[in-house]
């Protein structure tokens, strides 16, 4: 007897469908599952078998082998479980064939036959509408996140006896139609900053900052902000989301694959809407930054793909984790390698990150009661932690001055981050059409011929930027970098063209480049 049905697996953060195939013959009674199944797979044999005979279906006495095709690719997680149990209650005409066809079964048994949910279900369920799968069978609490895939329907089942009712797949009893589930941020009014608590007017002063801020989400360029204890770095970092567009719908279901490959969904009934906005404590691990172990997951610069990464107090970071970003910022997605599979995550994000200007944080800034205790050598030694090349790829280096009494007290005049996302979200739509259909969004994703046609400098902005590279010391990348730079600039502006001034604000935002560094210190 033979019997075979559709069942799904993660690899990285993409779906795979797997054809279940099950054998039952006479002979000595035992099960053997085939086709590189991990040990998490091995153990649903045993939950398989009591979850069929705790639903009231009689488990075959004969032997039976499972095969998980295609053979050669590394099946890992729980998601078989449902699919090994319907294809031996079929293979043994418990269940009607003709019930399932054309069906992608997903779903982890317990052994009383409840379904529990997987994670990855959002990834699993898009793979199978791509090669024309219509229908999916898969636990009631992972039912809202298989719908928000449009076209394809929805059976949410809590335990395998309730195929013992289900006469046919279209039975009402068990398709999904909660019409409530789409209703998310999207409807918000964002303008209106109502999405976000934290705004820019509470910010006193750091005009020049909040402007640095600004042109970074306007092109998502990466931000340093450098400045003693107490400043706000932290403040205005933090405030960041509250000036970023909200996601496309594209945008929204590759962030929302993520967090549903990771088990880290906040809310299974809607997509991803806010720009994630990640913040790992200066002991994480290289791996915990760009993924890893034995079976890869998505590490944080994954998690915060189309949103923020912000890395506090930069210095302290190992020199191990923070040389690993150096891939991930330059082709904004992460390659892990292992024996079996290799396997790439997504991470286009906007790196921000905050750092003091030495270990004690008052060099440069020295008062009666706070005075820098670090030698020159000692400051140069703290700020080697961060490479050159790590460094070359950050667009912007702003120093985060100590406010005075009087801009702490000022509260007129301060720019909100409602006033500030429409700016933003006005450069945005200039890239947008500047970029249609050539494969890119936004400014900081330039590069070769396309940034030399897009970045025309006028005679006065060129001369400026050539006397600039040299006395800077500037690396080819950040020359590119400042074009860039200056180009977001022009759209903030409204320009059609760059003009020197943009081109002069860019190179100001290059200050921290290691010629001028090592000047400055020595």
């Amino acid at each position: 007897m033979y019997g075979k049905v559709i069942s799904a697996c993660l690899q990285g953060i993409e779906g795979q469908t797997i054809e279940v195939e099950v054998d039952i013959s006479s002979g000595l009674p035992q099960i053997n599952l085939v086709g590189l199944p991990d040990s998490a797979v091995r153990e649903s044999l045993e939950r398989v078998r009591s979850a069929i005979k705790n639903s009231g279906f009689t488990f075959p006495m004969d032997r039976i082998t499972v095969n998980l095709a295609p053979a050669d690719l590394r099946k890992e997680g729980s998601s078989f479980d449902l699919a090994i149990a319907l294809g031996i209650l079929i293979t043994t005409a418990q269940v009607p064939a003709d019930m399932i066809q054309q069906t992608l079964l997903i779903g982890e048994l317990a052994l009383d036959g409840s379904l529990r949910p997987v994670p990855g279900v959002l990834s699993m369920v898009h793979a199978a509408k791509r090669i024309g799968f219509k229908r999916v069978c898969l636990p009631a609490a992972n039912a809202s996140e298989a719908a928000l895939i449009e076209g394809i329907e929805v059976f949410a089942i809590t335990n395998l006896a309730e195929f013992k009712r289900w006469n046919d797949i279209s039975s009402s009893d068990f398709l999904f139609d909660d019409v409530n589930y789409i209703q998310d941020e999207k409807s918000i009014n964002l303008i209106g900053g109502q999405l976000y608590q934290d705004d820019y007017a509470d910010v006193s002063g750091q005009h020049q900052v909040k402007r640095a801020m600004m042109i970074a989400a306007a092109g998502m360029h990466n931000i340093l902000l450098i400045g003693p204890p107490g400043t706000g770095k932290t403040m205005l970092v933090k405030r960041m989301p509250s000036i970023l567009p909200p996601m496309s719908d594209k945008e929204s279901i590759e962030v929302t694959k993520i967090y549903s490959a990771s088990g880290k969904l906040p809310n299974r009934t809607s997509l991803m809407r806010r720009r994630p906005f990640r913040a790992p404590h200066h002991t994480i691990s290289a791996a915990g930054l760009v993924g890893g172990g034995t079976i890869p997951k998505p590490g944080e610069v994954s998690l915060a793909h189309r949103g923020i990464l912000f890395l506090d107090e930069l210095p302290e970071f190992t020199r191990n984790a923070l040389e690993v970003l150096r891939q991930p910022l330059e082709d904004r997605s992460v390659t892990i390698g292992r024996a079996r599979a290799v396997y790439t995550f997504p991470s286009q994000f906007i790196l921000a990150a905050a750092m003091n200007p030495c270990p004690c944080g008052y060099w440069g800034v020295e008062t009666e009661t706070n005075a820098c205790t670090c030698s020159p050598l000692k400051v140069a030694h703290y700020r080697s932690k961060i490479s050159g090349p790590l460094l070359d790829r950050i667009d912007l280096h702003i120093e985060v001055p100590k406010p005075n009494y009087a801009q702490l007290k000022e509260r007129t005049g301060q720019l909100s981050s409602s006033e500030m996302l429409v700016r933003v979200m006005q450069a945005h739509r200039r890239q947008q059409q500047r970029y249609a259909g050539k494969g890119i969004q936004h400014n900081n994703e330039l590069s070769g011929k396309l940034l030399r046609q897009t970045c025309k400098l006028t005679p006065e902005g060129d001369q400026l930027l050539s006397a600039s590279f040299e006395a800077l010391g500037l690396s080819a990348r950040a020359h590119d970098r400042i074009l860039r730079l200056a180009l977001t600039i022009a759209d903030l502006e409204q320009s059609d063209i760059i003009l020197p001034q943009h081109v002069a604000e860019a190179i100001q935002y290059r200050n921290l480049d290691k010629k001028q560094s090592v000047q400055e210190i020595s």
